[in-house]
């Protein structure tokens, strides 16, 4: 049986609202919910539930949630067809190596060469599978680090698929944490984490921000690597601060090109020194010195 996407539109504002009193009215229904930026110059973001079955049961609960809200929005549904999304993906994945890392999917794995350092994230299960030109650029900027400082630990804030954390303990066989705010993306984490064999090196926790009482038990980092937006990231500068140990090195991803200066302005005015950008596929990766 194929899916039914509902969506409705919406700006950041609401969406925000609406997705979080989707969560709550859905949390025990396990349907996939998501929200996505459709024009940021518009403000025009979309928030989506996945129903396959009573989908007209579950059409009319979304509307008593918007009338919750006191948000009149028009549901609109796309039927979608009934495909294995993740192995037709896989069918034009290509593997990506960045830093000396291949990171790839099981399809792939005849092709990992004697000098790679393999890391096998498979589409469909990923929060970021190193196809993304942020991640990329992480991975290429995290070998360079580990080079030249050969940090004691780290920190993957925001890990998703956790390939970051993971690209660190196969490199630097140090203690890496890996947190994520969705739970679902821990889970994630912790699979692809044992996957890749490197167990003994990565926890993976659920926190939000740096309030989970983890940080404190584990910090402060010598290297912490987060790849989320441009956005949370200018929120989360005086933590960061607090959270990375002096002398200790920050790698920053998710910013497009244009926030780079933002984004640099925030974390300069806690302390921190610009090293160097990578600029790939209209984003950045910022390297910074505490």
């Amino acid at each position: 049986m194929g899916q039914t996407r509902l969506y409705l539109t919406g700006s950041k504002a609401e969406t925000d609202r609406i997705y979080a009193a989707l969560d709550l009215a859905f949390e025990d229904d396990g349907l996939p919910l998501a929200v996505i930026e459709i024009d940021e110059d518009g403000d025009v973001h979309e928030v989506s539930l996945y129903a396959e079955e009573d989908v007209e049961t579950v059409e009319n609960r979304i509307r008593d949630v918007l009338a919750g809200l006191s948000l009149s929005r028009a549901v609109q549904r796309e039927e979608l067809p009934d495909i294995d999304w993740v192995a037709k993906s896989l069918e034009g994945l290509q593997p990506v190596r960045a830093g000396g890392f291949f990171v790839h999917g099981a399809h792939d794995r005849d092709r990992i060469e004697e000098t790679d350092i393999p890391i096998e994230i498979e589409a469909g299960l990923a929060f970021g599978t190193g196809h993304h030109g942020t991640t990329a650029g992480c991975l290429e900027t995290i070998a360079r680090v580990v080079a030249e400082e050969k940090p004691a630990n780290a920190l993957d804030l925001g890990a998703g698929s956790a390939v970051l954390a993971i690209a660190l303990a196969k490199l630097a066989r140090i203690p890496v944490l890996a947190t994520d705010i969705d739970p679902v993306a821990t889970d994630v984490a912790e699979a692809n984490v044992r996957l890749n064999g490197v167990g003994d090196f990565v926890e993976t926790v659920t926190a939000t921000g740096f309030d989970h009482p983890v940080f404190a038990g584990r910090g402060p980092f010598a290297l912490v690597v987060a790849n989320i937006l441009a956005g949370p990231l200018m929120e989360l500068a005086p933590a960061m601060a607090r959270n990375v140990a002096p002398g200790g090195s920050l790698v920053l991803s998710g910013i497009l090109d244009r926030q780079e200066d933002g984004v640099l302005a925030a974390y300069t005015a806690q302390g921190f020194r610009h090293i160097d950008t990578l600029h790939r596929e209209g984003w950045v990766t910022i390297r910074m010195k505490r």
